[in-house]
């Protein structure tokens, strides 16, 4: 069986007790993994500075592979430097109802959501101008928005998604008759791209519309692919309408010349939590989560899902921790997802 190398970015606050977790599921795997650790935290990356985000670097290239823990932003986000240095132009981040856990919404939420990750306005802070007006600028790329269509195409086609009349399905969405040049320019890029899947059935909604129809209707969507503030939006809203962030897990990827997955980045929604930080009292579901997506993309989907079976069936029954209406600890949760797994890889 061949090891599974794994570069490890350690976090700040909850960081170490979610590695913890993830460590221990890992152990219980019938797989062969290897950690290779960088200290991320804050202390060591203002002690370092570019010397630590080299390093992680190189350590992603050589293994493209990485999981990362949550990291405090002071001066420099570390989010973004490692998602510059490696060309992460995709952010995937699935939204979805899980029974057990309370939502004020009751609705059924299925969403896989496609995120450009670079460009929009969060690559430019923007300027003054004079003293009474600001500006900044908008940018939209063509081979990001294709790489990120492709994802999303493929995505679309292997969730075998489909509709009555036996097509798959991918939603992109923006608002292309207002921001013509640059929402335009991203829809015309998924046309072309459209093309190369003709069994993916490709439809299209304005933005704000898209928001009130997830809202009274969300069975009608499943992938849906946005640009980078749209995605940022979106990513927050389904966590509300699934009841909780602290479930929210993500993936970020770079890519080849032939649009193929280069590195790919694995890491949990939330953040570092400095009040409940070494107390034991954390929810891991989110960085489990996760890890069952890393699983997935390195073909082992049998432990991903089985992975996935055990903590839902956690949740479903009430064994979760406190921040989601349970009474376990950081450690006998995962001790209660451990010990279900291996039911779920004989099935």
């Amino acid at each position: 069986m061949d090891k599974i190398v794994i570069t490890e970015l350690e976090g700040d606050g909850i960081g170490p007790e979610l590695a913890e977790s993830l460590h221990t599921v890992a152990e219980s795997l019938p797989a062969d993994f290897e950690f290779k650790a960088i200290d991320w935290s804050l202390e060591n990356r203002e002690r370092l500075g570019d010397e630590i985000i080299d390093a992680a670097e190189q350590s992603m290239r050589q293994t493209k592979l990485a999981i990362k823990y949550p990291t405090v932003t002071r001066k420099r986000s570390p989010n973004a430097l490692i998602r510059r240095r490696c060309n992460f132009s995709v952010i995937y981040r699935p939204a979805i109802s899980i029974p057990g856990i309370h939502s004020n919404f009751k609705e059924n939420v299925n969403l896989h959501i496609v995120r450009v990750a670079t460009g929009g306005t969060y690559d430019d802070p923007g300027q003054l101008v004079g003293r009474d007006a600001a500006v900044s600028l908008r940018m939209v790329e063509r081979q990001p928005c294709m790489q990120a269509a492709n994802f999303a195409f493929r995505l679309a086609k292997r969730k075998g998604m489909r509709y009555s009349d036996g097509f798959y399905s991918m939603t992109s969405s923006s608002k292309h008759t207002i921001q013509r040049v640059t929402d335009g320019l991203f829809e015309d890029v998924v046309s072309e791209v459209a093309e190369q899947f003709p069994n993916v059935e490709h439809h299209v909604e304005l933005f704000d519309a898209l928001l009130a129809k997830i809202i009274l209707n969300p069975d009608a969507f499943e992938v849906v692919l946005v640009l980078n503030e749209y995605g940022d939006f979106l990513s927050d809203m389904a966590s509300g309408l699934v009841g909780s962030l602290g479930t929210g897990a993500s993936g970020n990827y770079s890519f080849d010349s032939e649009n193929n997955v280069d590195i790919a980045m694995f890491d949990p929604a939330g953040g570092t939590a400095p009040d409940i930080a070494g107390k034991n009292i954390c929810n891991p579901a989110a960085v489990l989560l996760a890890f069952g997506m890393l699983l997935d993309h390195v073909d082992r989907y049998d432990l991903g899902h089985a992975l996935r079976l055990s903590l839902l069936h956690a949740l479903k029954t009430g064994q979760s921790t406190r921040d989601l209406g349970g009474k376990l600890n950081t450690d006998e949760f995962t001790r209660v997802v451990t010990e279900g797994i291996p039911q779920h890889l004989e099935n």
